[in-house]
C-alpha cells in the first residue's frame, strides 16, 4: 500500500535551497556593505588627516631643527641607490637604442633622445619609484613603531603637536628633496649615457652633452621639476599617514611599511599621468 504524500513535503528540499542561497546571497550582501564602508570610513581619515597637516603647516611654530634633519635623512639615506639607478638608467637607454638609431643613420640624434627621456619621464617617475619604497616604507615604519609603543600618544599628552613636529617636517623635507635627487639622477643618466655610447662608439664629453643640451627646451624642463614636488609631497603624507594610523599590535608595522610602498608609488603613476595630460594641452 503507498502511503499518501503531501505536496509540500516534496518542495521541501527546494525550499531549503532557496533558503541557503539566500543565506549566502545576504552574507555577501553584508560583506559588501562593510567592505564599503570601510573604504569610505578611510577615504574620510585621509581627507581628515590632509586637514590636519596642512593647517599645522601653516601654523606660526615651525619645527626648522627636525625639518633640516628629515632632509638630511633623506638624502643621505637614497643617495647611494639613486646614484646607481641614474648611471643604469643611461646605460640602458642608449644601449637599447643606439641599434634603432644605428640602421637609420641617425646616430647623432641618440644624445637628444636619451636625454629628453630622462629629464622629461624616465628620471622623475623612476626616482620617485624609488623613494617611494626607501623614504614611504622608512616613515611608515618609523612612525608605526612610534604609535605601537604609544611616543605618539605620549607627546599629545605632553602638549607637544605629533602632527607639526612628525607629519608636517617629514612631508616638506621629502617634497623639497626629491626635486634635487631627481636633479641629480638626471645628471647622473646623461652621463651614463655618455659611457654607453663610448661602448661601441667614441663620442667626447663636450661634443656629447652639447647634443644632448641642443634639444632640450625649458618648457621639457619645467613640467618635470613641478612635478616632482607633488611626487615628493605624495610619498611623504601616505609614508606619515600609513604609519600615523597604524593599529596597536606589532604586526601594524609592517602592513603600515608595505601599504605606504604600495600607495604612494600608484599616487606617484597617478600625478605623473594627470602631469602629462596637463603638459600636453599647454
Amino acid at each position: 500500500m503507498v502511503k499518501f504524500i503531501p505536496p509540500i513535503v516534496r518542495y521541501i528540499p527546494k525550499l531549503q535551497d532557496v533558503k541557503r542561497q539566500a543565506t549566502k546571497i545576504s552574507e555577501g550582501t553584508i560583506q559588501t556593505t562593510h567592505r564599503a564602508s570601510l573604504f569610505f570610513a578611510e577615504v574620510s581619515n585621509f581627507f581628515m588627516f590632509l586637514w590636519r597637516t596642512t593647517r599645522a603647516a601653516f601654523s606660526r611654530d615651525f619645527e626648522l631643527k627636525e625639518f633640516l634633519r628629515q632632509c638630511y635623512q633623506i638624502g643621505n639615506k637614497t643617495l647611494p641607490l639613486i646614484s646607481v639607478t641614474g648611471i643604469i638608467i643611461g646605460l640602458v637607454l642608449t644601449i637599447q637604442s643606439r641599434p634603432a638609431l644605428v640602421d637609420f643613420g641617425a646616430v647623432s640624434l641618440l644624445p637628444g633622445m636619451v636625454a629628453l627621456s630622462i629629464i622629461r619621464e624616465m628620471g622623475p617617475v623612476i626616482t620617485a619609484l624609488i623613494c617611494a619604497g626607501k623614504i614611504g616604507s622608512g616613515m611608515g615604519a618609523e612612525l608605526g613603531s612610534m604609535k605601537v609603543t604609544e611616543q605618539i600618544d605620549a607627546m599629545e599628552v605632553s602638549s607637544t603637536n605629533p602632527i607639526r613636529f612628525l607629519v608636517v617636517t617629514r612631508v616638506l623635507a621629502a617634497t623639497m628633496m626629491l626635486p634635487v635627487l631627481v636633479l641629480y639622477a638626471d645628471a647622473l643618466g646623461i652621463l651614463g649615457s655618455w659611457a654607453g655610447a663610448n661602448i661601441k662608439g667614441d663620442v667626447t664629453f663636450v661634443l656629447f652633452f652639447s647634443q644632448a643640451f641642443s634639444s632640450i627646451d625649458f618648457m621639457d624642463f619645467l613640467p618635470a621639476v613641478i612635478k616632482t614636488f607633488f611626487f615628493g609631497a605624495a610619498i611623504g603624507f601616505v609614508g606619515c599617514y600609513k604609519g600615523y594610523t597604524a593599529g596597536r599590535g606589532t604586526e601594524s608595522v609592517g602592513k603600515a611599511a608595505n601599504s605606504a610602498v604600495v600607495l604612494s608609488s600608484l599616487l606617484v603613476i597617478v600625478i605623473d599621468l594627470i602631469a602629462v595630460q596637463i603638459t600636453d594641452m599647454l
